[in-house]
């Protein structure tokens, strides 16, 4: 594979991972901004889900400190 071939392959694999939101901040040239993590969560297909989440209290379950 030649130098051009290989530069031209990052990009497009960089190119995608931008889209997807999964690029570092340095492949795509832009400075890391603040929020990233809470707008991923909000993002996720769990948001809404309704999940039920508590854990049953039993004799004998010991709570590590």
């Amino acid at each position: 594979m030649s130098d051009t071939a290989k530069k031209r392959a990052l990009r497009v694999y960089r190119r995608r991972q931008a889209k997807r939101g999964t690029a570092p901040s340095d492949a795509t040239g832009e400075p890391p901004t603040k929020g990233n993590i809470l707008a991923a969560l909000r993002r996720s297909p769990l948001v809404g889900a309704d999940l039920d989440l508590t854990r049953s209290c039993e004799a004998g379950r010991k709570v590590a400190l």
